[in-house]
């Protein structure tokens, strides 16, 4: 019984690896402070909002992934009509019911907004009788620039170093038993 504590403390000791900071405090409010500054290898990101709305765009993956939430709520913003322009440059968002996300991958206003600079951008939102303008800026560093491919094999690794703990935890038990038994 004792071995099994070892085995919960070690399981334990990997959790706070999977947890990760929300955006708004523990009680629902708006961290409305200085956003934190990136590492360069961090993709960048938009963040801005309005007396109704708050988005959070992040440019990764072949595209800009869009959240939106309702300011007060927190309630997220599905279904919406959302388009993003860049010095004259306009593109549509489509909505992902899967991830609850608005994606923009025009190839021309992300070949712009992926070079190395800021970038103001305007996001116009109509979410059923309301709409709203939203101005941020992306902030592109150029380590951002040379973003590495992106592969499934965190998860496969994690997966490993938790496989690997409870396997050096069960022989530690067994070589203890079996010294206590000779």
């Amino acid at each position: 019984m004792k071995y099994l504590h070892i085995l919960l403390i070690t399981l334990c000791v990997m959790a706070p690896a999977f947890a990760s900071p929300g955006a708004h405090g523990p009680n629902g409010e708006h961290l409305d402070g200085p956003a934190a500054t990136a590492s360069g290898s961090a993709a960048p990101r938009v963040e801005t909002f309005t007396e109704a709305f708050e988005l959070v765009g992040q440019l990764s993956g072949g595209e800009l992934s869009v959240l939106i939430d309702r300011y007060e709520t927190n309630e997220p913003v599905l279904n919406a009509i959302l388009e993003v322009e860049h010095k004259g440059l306009k593109a549509q968002a489509k909505f992902h019911k899967d991830m609850g996300d608005y994606a923009i991958d025009d190839p021309k206003l992300l070949a712009a907004l992926s070079k190395p600079g800021s970038h103001p951008l305007l996001f116009t939102l109509v979410a059923g009788d309301e709409s709203d303008l939203l101005e941020g800026t992306l902030v592109v560093s150029p380590e951002q620039t040379h973003e590495p491919e992106r592969s499934g094999a965190w998860p496969w690794l994690i997966g490993a170093a938790i496989a690997a703990a409870i396997v050096a935890a069960i022989a530690f038990v067994r070589r203890r038993q079996n010294r206590k038994g000779n």
